[in-house]
């Protein structure tokens, strides 16, 4: 059953405990007393009064709110509290901080509600917490600003979260990252949730159960821009109408506000607010952390039941062609994860996993699913890694690695404390640069040795020194004749600014792809200094390498399926030509950055988004050899 509170008043104050933690039946719902709860908002409003309340923004609560949120008031530090803070207190797991800008919500992504049960589309994977705390919690701005133009959700924003639910858990697009309606295919339990691949459970559509513990006068959940989601009612009760593109409207007492629905979208159309999207998602947001390796869909399996068999242990029941069989693991303190899968007729198997490092990706990370080659003996168990002693404030997984999300976190932090007059965008250039020219051997991520290394000259970004293009513009998109669906022809671009002493320009196109891999499809160096365009398709300038695939010459990105994904164009000013002795086809990203770190005297970025199907131009043509849709 869903779990019950025992409120005790004590004094002036309530306190409330939980009990029969993950063990649910569904449809139970907590139920008050009326007079339990006018009592109750009688006695906090009462203490408001005498606590100074009228020094703070007033907290809007129904008299309909249930007794368990109101009693989470009363407890909590209200007077402080910023608004938004109300309806999460209603959850005692959920971590709460904040400071003058944003709500910070920290939770392990379990909710205290069932999970799972009745999805018929299942991609084998199972509920595992995640540390979604400290530097890897999420964030909400308490200030939300309405952007010029509202950032529309369909077809876009299919990776990561897009909301957050006052019980801590992520809400992702209706849509899943096959563009999908995911409530429509099977693939989400009776809860609206399912796991992703790190086996991070999480909502593709509102949870609208949670109203009946936070109470009609409250938010079940708020967008990713910092506005609220409410139910299917306005908050004191009335009918929802007149509702905009992003399935939102203001209304008078309340401001602007999303309204959840039974049908799509779900949760919300778009963001009425600002959001940065970055890889096709919102950024920035927690990374989960998977510790099993990616499987296909189970075809005919339904999901018939999930259970707490002990501490931090859970059995999920399946069945598949009229056969029960099940997948029970436990979360030991060691690091450890051992499961057991029972597969019927086929037999029992036992695997035991370790938590991955690097793992988690930027709000989809890889790694979850039933593991390949089962039946095998168990995995040897490596050591964790050691922390990274000077990065560990940015080493916010705690996998002993510092990921160019999370160096870039840092540096957003750290200008978030500053009163310098710098600009964000080229703090976080800088910081870019900075993290190349420390990742020594290119993998994406610092080690511990690489980031406690003797400082290393780093590029710099400036505002004079300019890459444009006549065909797009920085954060424009990417016509489709300059990828693989088109022609494949190379971008013309040109630039201005660069600094005194330049003797010749390099040029890398790169993409950071899920797992933090850092992918390159364009590499030219040996430009001379008094060139300063390259034409559509260039030829007989300078020298060109190799991208990611090791074809010499220009790779254009294949985008898999729908979402936006952003593609960046680096011009380098060099302060000498780079010596490089390896043939063209071994010239690849990697290779030139080695050859070109000591030498650059300013950076100039171009980024092109790239959404397969959503460019102007011709229908994307067949590809050689019949290959599916790829992450290129």
């Amino acid at each position: 059953m869903n779990p019950k509170f025992f409120l005790i008043l004590l004094g002036s104050g309530l306190v409330f405990c939980q009990a029969s933690a993950h063990s649910w039946k569904a449809g139970d719902v907590p139920v008050f007393d009326e007079a339990m709860r006018a009592h109750i908002l009688a006695e906090w409003e009462e203490k408001q009064t005498h606590s100074g309340a009228s020094e703070i923004k007033p907290l809007r609560v129904a008299s309909t709110a249930s007794a368990l949120n109101l009693a989470a008031a009363a407890i909590g530090n209200v007077k402080d509290a910023p608004r938004q803070s109300l309806p999460f207190q209603a959850f005692p797991r959920v971590e709460i901080k904040w400071d003058k800008d944003y709500l910070f919500i920290g939770s392990n992504g379990m909710p205290d509600h069932g999970m799972m049960v009745g999805i018929t589309a299942w991609q084998q994977q199972v509920p595992l917490p995640q540390a979604y705390f400290g530097n890897n919690a999420w964030r909400l701005p308490l200030y939300p600003v309405p952007a010029k133009e509202p950032a529309l959700i369909k077809g876009r924003f299919l990776r990561g979260a897009i909301a957050l639910a006052v019980n801590g858990i992520p809400i992702f697009n209706p849509q899943n990252n096959r563009g999908d309606i995911s409530q429509e295919i099977g693939e989400l339990d009776q809860w609206g949730g399912h796991c992703g691949r790190a086996d991070d459970y999480h909502y593709h559509a509102a949870p609208l159960h949670l109203q009946a513990i936070v109470g009609k006068g409250m938010p079940i959940a708020y967008g990713l821009d910092g506005y609220p989601v409410y139910g299917l009612t306005e908050p004191d009760g009335s009918p929802v109408s007149g509702l905009d593109v992003c399935h939102g409207h203001e209304t008078p007492g309340v401001g602007y506000h999303y309204h959840a629905s039974t049908k799509y979208p779900y949760v919300l159309g778009g963001f009425h607010g600002v959001v940065v999207e970055s890889e096709g998602q919102v950024d920035p947001q927690p990374r989960a952390q998977g510790v099993r390796p990616d499987t296909p869909p189970l075809r005919g399996a339904e999901i018939t039941g999930f259970e707490s068999t002990g501490d931090n242990s859970y059995r999920l029941t399946y069945t598949i062609n009229n056969a029960q069989r099940s997948v029970a693991y436990t979360i030991k303190t060691d690091g450890t994860y051992p499961f057991e899968y029972d597969n019927g007729s086929e037999g029992v198997t036992k695997e035991v996993y370790t938590a991955r490092p690097g793992g988690g990706g930027k709000g989809g990370p890889r790694g979850a699913g039933e593991p390949k080659g089962r039946g095998k003996q168990a995995r040897k168990q490596e050591p964790p890694p050691s922390p990274a002693p000077a990065g560990s404030r940015m080493d916010s997984n705690g996998d002993g690695h510092v990921s160019a999300q999370e160096f870039a976190e840092s540096a957003r932090h750290d200008f978030g404390m500053r009163k310098d007059g710098s600009s964000l965008s080229d703090t976080m250039e800088k910081a870019r640069a900075t993290f190349l020219a420390m990742d020594s051997n290119q993998d994406g991520k610092l080690s511990p040795d690489e980031l406690s290394a003797p400082e290393v000259k780093t590029p710099t970004a400036t505002n004079a020194f300019v890459l444009t293009s006549p065909e797009v513009k920085d954060g424009g998109n990417l016509p489709v004749d300059y990828t693989g669906d088109g022609t494949g022809a190379t971008l013309p671009l040109s630039w201005k600014g660069a600094p005194a002493g330049t003797k010749s320009y390099a040029l890398i196109m790169d993409h950071l792809a899920p797992g933090n891999e850092m992918k390159g499809y364009w590499t030219m160096w040996d430009i001379p200094a008094n060139v300063t365009n390259l034409p559509k398709n260039v030829k007989s300038i300078g020298q060109v390498g190799t991208g990611f695939r090791g074809q010499v010459g220009y790779e254009p990105p294949h985008s898999k399926g729908p979402g936006a994904k952003t593609y960046v164009l680096h011009v380098y000013a060099l302060s000498a030509t780079p010596e490089i002795d390896q043939p063209a086809s071994q010239v690849n990203r990697e290779v030139l950055l080695a050859a070109i770190q000591d030498r650059i005297l300013a950076t100039a970025d171009l980024h092109v988004v790239y959404s397969r199907g959503d460019s102007a131009g011709p229908p994307p043509r067949p590809r050689p050899g019949g290959q599916g849709d790829r992450e290129d």
